[in-house]
């Protein structure tokens, strides 16, 4: 038998083989484990924040977009998603006043709110990430100004401080359920 160090494509193949059966993921215990918070991340801004599973329906490329007249400035406009009106939201418009830049890795968010899902659209995605109950820290720094009312706690891991960002407060909120609601 061949070494795996001569870069032979069948043995490249048999040690990613070796090594992946050696690995133990994501132990069911470990994943569902007492002070366990999971969460999509993504910055808005300057600000790294996370949604919780549970408010991110799904993860889309920004779809072409039909101006709503008279709508609010961080209204987008509407998309026709999978043959479903779908509103989309610059949230940093909404929460800052300042327009996000575009570009061709742009994302949105999904999320659900009374009489249909919302698309946000948010400057950056970083995925899917693990926190636990030691990183708790304040969110005062992170949940200032638009924030305030929808990040009430955070995570630090490392230098990084996370901000949970409550979807469920936002879509209940009376000028975004308004406008949003397309």
């Amino acid at each position: 038998m061949l070494m795996a160090t001569q870069n032979v494509p069948f043995d490249i193949l048999f040690d990613y083989e070796r090594r992946s059966l050696a690995h133990v993921a994501g132990v069911p215990d470990q994943i569902d484990a007492p002070g366990l918070w999971r969460g999509i991340t993504f910055r808005l801004g300057s600000r790294r924040l996370a949604a919780s599973f549970s408010e991110v329906v799904e993860i889309i490329s920004v779809p072409p977009l039909t101006p709503v007249p008279g709508g609010e400035a961080w209204l987008l406009g509407v998309a026709n998603l999978r043959s479903s009106l779908l509103p989309v939201v610059d949230l940093k418009q909404y929460l800052e006043g300042d327009r996000t830049v575009q570009h061709a890795g742009t994302r949105a968010l999904v999320i659900r709110q009374t009489g249909g899902d919302v698309a946000i659209l948010i400057d950056e995605l970083y995925g899917q990430r693990n926190f636990h109950a030691g990183q708790l820290v304040s969110s005062q720094d992170i949940g200032t100004g638009g924030y305030a009312p929808f990040v009430r706690q955070a995570y630090q891991v490392g230098e990084l401080v996370w901000g949970v960002f409550d979807m469920t407060r936002l879509t209940r909120t009376p000028d975004f359920r308004q406008s949003a609601a397309a």
